[in-house]
């Protein structure tokens, strides 16, 4: 499974402590990430993660681009709804991507919590969405 781990700057704390947390899920998969977040994520955990720019640099478009190629099969967005971002047309068109493509969209901490534990338990069978995507 390829994971894409997200977090604007006044969550990437809890994005670090939530990577720390399901480390051995996450360690079984192909995880992505942009800039900051990935080094943060690599630094506090030793996981291995494929790096993009940052995302007001590119990076959420770099894994926008990895959604409409079929490339991606979840996202975990840790957002800051309350701070303005000056690259929000970025993150909309990344969250747009998601619907549009079916890719599990986590914006909060619970919600990913949802995911990841659906997946080890294996109540979500990725390869169904990934096969409706194809159609």
């Amino acid at each position: 499974m390829k994971i894409a781990l997200i977090a604007h700057d006044q969550k990437k704390d809890d994005m670090v402590t939530f990577t720390i947390a399901y480390k051995a899920i996450l360690e079984n998969h192909d995880l992505y990430a942009t800039g900051t977040t990935g080094t943060r994520i690599m630094e506090a955990t030793g996981l291995s993660i494929t790096r993009f720019r940052s995302g007001p640099l590119g990076g959420d478009q770099q894994i926008g681009a990895m959604i409409a190629n079929n490339d991606l099969d979840m996202v975990i967005f840790f957002r800051d709804p309350l701070t303005a971002q000056p690259h929000e047309p970025d993150v909309s068109a990344l969250m747009r991507l998601s619907d549009v493509y079916d890719i599990p969209l986590a914006t909060n901490m619970g919600t990913a919590e949802v995911l990841l534990k659906g997946l080890e338990q294996g109540f979500i069978d990725f390869r169904l969405i990934a096969e409706r995507r194809l159609k």
